[in-house]
């Protein structure tokens, strides 16, 4: 019932990197899909009930991390009304993402759900392919995302040849370890929500089955079909129930939305 189902579904991008003289060369992403300050709201649903709400925000300010601008996104989730007596969730998510390649090089992680707690920081190294916690340095293949990273790197992806059934991959990082990550495309599709009807593009995040998902394909997930692609709605089964998760809001798109009607 957190953001971090949303933070799972989303997670792809096309690249190049190289290595130059020994020094390795990061990718340049071309990113024309959303800006500083932009906010997206989300109302969280757990069958017919509301939940809880979840904010992803781009900070107007620019952060500077090994020399180079970035982008600073921060994610917040927690319960609501009746959720929030016997089951509280206050989660807190950071990400430093790099401007340019859209990789990260910090990671903060605050999770409250119910009296579990989880502090974590990450560092990466993209040179050197290593990512650091406090309790572990790994090594990482080339272009790993954090959880928040690769929602707003999934949306540099272009969909406009995308076939039914392909599938994309990506190198995910979770508690010291990495993942790997398939998106696949369904399709396209309407659909009708509170801030209006939008016009969508399907897709299935092929996710870990048994820590959060009961099958690896229980997610479903309907992003705009503009150049914004913002999620309008994502809608999964977990081990203990299925939850919906609808735009309510946004400010400060880049693009305008394909909304078909208000």
């Amino acid at each position: 019932m957190n953001i971090r189902i949303l933070l799972l579904g989303l997670f792809i991008s096309v690249s190049t990197s190289h290595v130059v003289a020994g020094q390795k060369t990061l990718r340049t992403v071309k990113n024309e899909a959303f800006q500083r300050g932009e906010v997206l709201k989300f109302r969280i649903h757990y069958g017919f009930l509301d939940a809880g709400e979840a904010i992803l925000e781009v900070k107007k300010d620019t952060r500077t991390f090994a020399g180079r601008n970035c982008y600073h996104v921060v994610g917040t989730g927690r319960t609501l009304g009746a959720f929030d007596w016997f089951f509280k969730v206050r989660d807190r998510y950071e990400s430093v993402i790099d401007e340019q390649s859209m990789i990260p090089w910090l990671f903060i992680r605050r999770v409250d759900e119910g009296g579990y707690k989880i502090n974590q920081n990450v560092s990466f190294n993209h040179y050197k392919d290593s990512a650091t916690s406090e309790k572990a340095t790994i090594s990482i293949p080339e272009n790993t995302q954090d959880l928040v990273s690769a929602f707003y790197y999934a949306r540099t992806i272009d969909f406009t040849h995308a076939k039914e059934g392909d599938q994309f991959e990506i190198v995910g990082y979770l508690d010291d370890a990495t993942m790997p990550l398939n998106l696949k495309f369904l399709g396209r599709e309407e659909v009708k929500t509170k801030k209006g009807t939008f016009r969508c593009i399907k897709l299935r995040p092929m996710l870990q089955e048994g820590r959060v998902f009961k099958e690896q394909e229980d997610m479903t997930v309907w992003v705009s079909d503009d150049k914004n692609r913002i999620p309008i709605r994502v809608q999964t089964n977990i081990l203990i129930g299925s939850i919906k998760m609808d735009l309510t809001d946004y400010e400060n798109l880049l693009n305008p939305p394909a909304i078909v009607k208000k």
